[in-house]
């Protein structure tokens, strides 16, 4: 597969937005104050780290099969850690971390949604449009985390 000089294009800025998530996820990791949102960070680390490796995959000329996953926003059922009551430091923390990284799933996902229609290559188009849909999992991710633990 050869890539148009606009669809290179395309992939390696999605590629770089996926960095940035990457690093962010692995950051907010170490800035959570609570373990359930740590290990959301790192899980959406992990598979924001499996759509880096697809983009490489796609510039080295293959297209990666994808499992169309529309699920893991439905089924994710974080436990509460925060009472509606608290006003504490940490949760006030872990609000802001949660909400920008909604932010910027909501901001990823849109690229993906804009980029799908440059590619002339059905496998492509579909890999993109399941990766929308899975940053569109993990912002619903992150809104339950916000919504169990009763944050604004």
């Amino acid at each position: 597969m050869m890539l148009k000089e606009k669809e290179l294009t395309a992939i390696q800025d999605l590629q770089t937005q996926e960095k940035t998530c990457i690093e962010k996820y692995h950051r907010y990791h170490e800035e959570a104050k609570d373990a359930v949102l740590k290990d959301l960070f790192s899980t959406l680390e992990k598979k924001e780290q499996q759509h880096y490796d697809s983009l490489e995959q796609i510039l080295n000329g293959s297209v990666p099969s994808c499992d169309c996953n529309d699920k893991d926003g439905q089924e994710y059922a974080p436990t509460p850690t925060y009472q509606m009551t608290d006003m504490t430091e940490e949760k006030e923390n872990d609000c802001f971390l949660a909400t920008d990284c909604i932010g910027t799933e909501k901001m990823v996902s849109s690229e993906y949604n804009t980029n799908v229609f440059i590619f002339s290559e059905p496998p492509v188009r579909k890999l993109l449009a399941d990766i929308q849909i899975e940053e569109q999992n993990h912002a619903e991710m992150l809104y339950k985390y916000k919504m169990v633990n009763n944050m604004q």
